[in-house]
């Protein structure tokens, strides 16, 4: 029997990706900014799907994040972007599928994708997900949502912490364009993280954004959130 098409494993259509993304999108981006990338080893011989969470304040963050990853690990990656942002205008939806194989999430809460990650992975595909649920100003590490943890624990697949240095300064948000110089931007891989005993998903996302916050101090210190009624 026909197996019906799926776009996010088509063969075709990672043929189609690969030239978007490395063709013309990574190019792009190389050319605008100054990148490093650390740790890739860290991710270069594993097997299988993975979840890759980072932390998110600029719209460079998933090319980097794509053009970073070794070949074999970005081929199939799907990338998570919001509902009511990226899938309400048909340009942007299409861009969207064909630059980064994205996926919806609500950020609502309405449920009416309940699943669509976990089925994915189920199909082998890796998955990228900003626990911060949005870009962040200044780059400043707000909590993380638990549902990339919990998707973890569920699916036995394990998390792989990505810090983004310098993409907040390079370009901040409310800034549709890299600012001028190639400023440098860092991008660096974690060790693979897993469930560890009896982890709650709030406990196992509070671990996951700590360790993203220690491989970005690596290389840069990461500001803080200003305190309420302080200036």
């Amino acid at each position: 029997m026909t197996q019906p098409f799926d776009r996010f494993t088509s063969p075709t259509m990672a043929c189609f990706r690969f030239v978007a993304q490395r063709g013309l999108l990574k190019p792009l981006v190389w050319s605008l900014v100054q990148v490093d990338v650390k740790g890739r080893e860290n991710i270069d011989a594993h097997e299988g799907p993975f979840i890759a969470v980072a932390n998110h304040s600029s719209h460079l963050d998933a090319p980097l994040i794509i053009g970073a990853l070794p070949r074999k690990r970005s081929r199939y990656l799907a990338a998570g972007a919001a509902a009511d942002y990226f899938f309400e205008v048909w340009w942007r939806k299409w861009l969207t599928t064909l630059f980064f194989n994205a996926f919806a999430i609500e950020r609502n809460a309405e449920g009416k994708r309940a699943g669509a990650s976990r089925r994915l992975l189920d199909r082998g595909v890796p998955l990228l997900i900003f626990p911060e649920g949005g870009r962040t100003r200044l780059g400043v590490l707000s909590r993380f949502k638990p549902g990339a943890a919990a998707l973890s624990i569920n699916t036995s697949v394990p998390c792989l912490p990505i810090a983004l240095v310098g993409a907040s300064v390079a370009m901040p948000r409310g800034y549709n364009w890299p600012k001028r110089g190639r400023l440098p931007v860092t991008v660096v891989f974690g060790e693979l993280q897993y469930r560890r005993d009896s982890e709650t998903p709030e406990a196992f996302s509070t671990r996951l954004s700590e360790t993203v916050r220690q491989l970005h101090e690596t290389i840069h210190p990461m500001p803080r959130a200003t305190p309420k009624g302080t200036k």
